[in-house]
């Protein structure tokens, strides 16, 4: 067979309870470049789905690897039997693999990564989408789950704005001990990385936001603006544990894909994602846990509930705003229960426009000039210096100068979902051109042991 480019996606390899499918992406990877099997036209991408699919594991991650291969039949096999041996199949994990063979990822398929951001969609559609393409193959695992994934991964190209994440790897028998960083160097990396790396560290409330805590085996991700800085913050941070190794992805991660759709509050279904630009019509109220609940109205007249959560750190915006303001809401959507209505979960709360609002105060007395004193409902009014009356008086309204400013609010750094695009980062959106390569792979991209005794991996393999 000539050569020709592969598509692998993988999904839904993890649990709860460990495992990782960036992790898997990088095993199969060494073994592809090891085994000089092709040449990679782009980073592997890590590819964050919608964050309200309620049978998410963790961070709703899938992958999607592209390379140039005449070995096509070797490929598929290893996938398989590696992605079946390497799952958390016994707590959990329903495994997909999809693979395509050809230059072009169909529209279909596009379109399918396009709403698996924002929706929930069905494992039945992504098999009847499988099924129409002979040159896909498509295996599953436990009740494959994972296909949905999968498919997403390979329809996300990633044509628009994208990061980078630098992914260091435990060895095996460190997955279950407690993970060695000093987070002196944390500091350090994201002061002499910023703001080319993000979300490193939360100064607010000192905490390392680069390291999971559970089992699984990632020691830590550095996410940046391209491989060559997040490589050399993840140097930086001077792991003390050897490690098995680690690899660059490019990936929708702080980029707030999963909330380019508008939605209308008429269709709004439980657990999708997306942005409305709407009008405050219920006051803010702030509920037990310092959580702050209002309602917003769409162009169309339909009203509904929206909450800031009091970790976010924007409860005090939130609790601010007035009947009429006008604001761009990013969300996503908590279904009803037996005690709760829908809920619009805000992730980002921009300021378009702000309501004018009065105060109220009584008149002041015509003959010397001091504010007078209610006699009671419709009774008018008294000065109490001079004795004086006026009793067709009214309140007068007095313009209060807002204390809510026009602009932007998003969640502080330890409540960003791998979704949320930072603030410095709206400054920083890049594209690349519908074609491949995308761009030339770093020399560093992927090593097979960052600080052990194995030798690094350089470049592509050809």
């Amino acid at each position: 067979m000539s050569s020709e480019l592969i598509h692998v996606g993988i999904d839904d390899t993890d649990s709860l309870n460990g495992r990782c499918t960036t992790h898997v992406a990088f095993k199969i990877v060494n073994y592809i470049l090891q085994n000089r099997l092709g040449e990679f036209v782009d980073y592997p991408l890590l590819i964050r789905l919608n964050p309200n699919v309620p049978w998410k594991t963790r961070g709703n991650g899938a992958v999607c690897l592209r390379l140039r291969s005449d070995n096509y039949a070797r490929i598929v096999d290893y996938v398989a039997k590696y992605v079946e041996n390497n799952s958390a199949l016994d707590s959990g994990a329903n495994p997909g693999v999809a693979i395509l063979a050809g230059k072009i990822v169909p529209e279909m398929i596009q379109e399918f990564g396009r709403r698996a951001m924002y929706d929930i969609l069905s494992l039945e559609k992504a098999k009847k989408i499988a099924r129409k393409f002979v040159n896909m193959k498509y295996i599953l695992y436990g009740n494959g789950q994972g296909l949905i994934g999968a498919l997403a991964a390979i329809g996300t190209q990633l044509w628009g704005d994208y990061t980078f994440e630098a992914i260091a790897y435990r060895l095996r028998e460190n997955c279950n001990a407690t993970r060695k960083l000093d987070p002196s160097n944390v500091i350090r990396s994201s002061n002499e990385t910023f703001p080319n790396t993000f979300n490193n560290y939360d100064f607010i409330h000192n905490r390392v936001l680069i390291a999971p805590h559970g089992p699984d085996p990632v020691f830590c991700g550095i996410r940046g603006e391209n491989a060559e800085i997040v490589v050399s913050a993840l140097n930086m941070i001077k792991p003390e544990e050897e490690l098995d190794g680690y690899m660059v992805f490019r990936s929708n991660q702080g980029t707030n894909m999963h909330l380019l759709n508008e939605l209308d509050f008429g269709e709004i279904k439980p657990h999708v994602s997306g942005f409305s630009v709407c009008r405050i019509s219920k006051s803010p109220i702030i509920i037990h846990g310092g959580h702050v609940i209002f309602e917003v109205e769409d162009d169309c007249g339909e009203s509904i509930a929206a909450a800031v959560y009091e970790p976010t750190g924007i409860t005090n915006i939130a609790s601010m705003l007035r009947i009429g303001d006008i604001v761009e809401i990013g969300f996503g959507v908590r279904e009803a229960t037996s005690k709760h209505q829908i809920v619009l979960n805000i992730e980002y709360l921009s300021v378009l426009r702000l309501e004018q609002t009065f105060s109220l105060s009584n008149p002041v007395c015509e003959d010397c000039n001091r504010k007078m004193k209610s006699e009671g409902k419709n009774k008018g009014f008294q000065c109490e210096s001079c004795g004086s009356r006026n009793r067709t008086g009214q309140k007068i309204r007095i313009a209060e100068e807002r204390e809510l400013k026009v602009g932007l609010y998003i969640p502080s750094p330890k409540s960003h979902r791998h979704l949320t695009k930072p603030y410095h980062r709206y400054d920083l959106t890049k594209s690349l051109l519908a074609n491949f390569p995308r761009e030339k792979l770093s020399g560093s991209w992927i090593s097979s042991s960052l600080y052990g005794k194995q030798n690094w991996l350089h470049g592509t393999h050809r």
